[in-house]
């Protein structure tokens, strides 16, 4: 009895974190290049044995053959990369509105390393998102991702083809909203680069022999450093309601 009960168990428990596992490693915050790969294991394997006796009857029996073996585990972890990667998508928002805010104030050329996005970038993007991050765990946001992993058994059974077509439309959706919030997050640098650059041009027209730019690039990331101390938490909220907005569309309706 015990040699039939254990491999379909041990076979459940694989399944789930197949698509625990997949989502934790994009997870913002949880799946960054600076997390050891080890705690982040531990986590995935943790949550695993959380939502194991949540979703085990929602679970399909093991298939009598590898290849469907294979393409069962295959489609886990899409959906969990796919969950995974949408939240990931979310994040870019701040990394857009730091690259805008970082070229309307002049700080462009200071770059490092973004931890969140892997790359080099300017330091203002950096800061947005390492902030973000911190907000959302903070804010209790990041439990959101988790209820979405738990109710995504129910908008995707285990065993069922992942929606290909649905996840394509939802991700080209969120990559272009997320640039639409990054831009209104910046919006009060654009328009006070756009007023800087007007009252610099007509000040260079007016004393064509003066060399404004010694003059000008100080003044503008003065004025940048005031603005961001006025609007940046205020911008912070703009992305918090963005996120828990998109996050709560994987929580089955909750």
């Amino acid at each position: 009895m015990l040699g039939q009960v254990l491999p379909a168990e041990i076979f459940a428990f694989m399944l789930v974190f197949s698509r625990i596992g997949a989502a934790v490693m994009l997870l913002p915050g949880i799946g960054e290049n600076y997390v050891f790969a080890r705690i982040r294991l531990s986590l995935a394997l943790a949550l695993t044995l959380v939502m194991y006796p949540l979703v085990r009857t929602e679970l399909p029996v093991m298939p009598p053959s590898p290849l469907g073996l294979f393409i069962l585990i295959a489609g886990e972890v899409i959906i969990g990369l796919f969950i995974g990667g949408a939240s990931r998508l979310l994040i870019s928002s701040l990394h857009v509105a730091g690259v805008v805010i970082a070229f309307q104030s002049s700080l462009a050329f200071a770059q490092t390393v973004d931890p969140n996005q892997g790359t080099q970038g300017a330091v203002m993007s950096a800061l947005m998102t390492i902030t973000g991050v911190v907000l959302i765990f903070v804010s209790g946001l990041h439990m959101l991702l988790l209820i979405g992993i738990r109710d995504s058994y129910t908008m995707f059974p285990a065993g069922d083809a992942p929606p290909i077509a649905d996840f394509a439309q939802l991700a080209v959706y969120l990559a272009a909203s997320s640039f639409n919030v990054g831009l209104k997050m910046a919006s009060p640098f654009i328009v006070y680069g756009l007023i800087f650059y007007i009252g610099l041009g007509i000040l260079q027209r007016l004393m064509p022999q003066v060399q404004l730019f010694f003059i000008a690039v100080p003044a503008q990331m003065m004025m940048a450093f005031l603005v961001i101390t006025l609007v940046f938490s205020s911008t912070l909220m703009v992305f918090l309601h963005y996120f828990e907005e998109n996050v709560i569309l994987f929580t089955a309706g909750r």
